[in-house]
């Protein structure tokens, strides 16, 4: 299966695929929300590009959750638990980080899944 690439910009694509693998990462939408918005912003962003690469969040294999602020943890746990279709948990791993890339962001998640290509 050929290496895709979706949205792409100078700097980043959106999605890349390859072998029946997608690879992603998605930010909040807006930078002055709490985390119960930014995760609720995520969350809705990352089910999109899952859907556009041929994918979907019961297909997650790994994902990588980086939290500005781990007093976050608690509420990004519920939303996810509540996102994530049952018995569909990947594997995870949750680091917290000094700060990310726009000052506001609370929360950014790396996700690799299965995909149909």
């Amino acid at each position: 299966m050929p290496l895709q690439r979706l949205g792409v910009t100078a700097r980043y694509a959106d999605i890349v695929t390859h072998n029946g693998t997608l690879y992603t990462v998605e930010v909040p939408t807006s930078e002055n929300g709490d985390i119960h918005t930014q995760i609720n912003e995520l969350l809705t962003s990352l089910e999109g590009l899952l859907t556009r690469g041929g994918s979907s969040k019961g297909q997650l294999l790994m994902a990588t959750i980086y939290l500005v602020d781990m007093a976050d943890y608690d509420a990004l746990n519920q939303a996810w638990e509540a996102w994530l279709p049952p018995g569909a948990a990947p594997c995870r791993a949750c680091v917290q980080v000094a700060r990310l890339a726009k000052p506001g962001w609370r929360v950014e998640i790396a996700v690799t899944a299965a995909c149909q290509g």
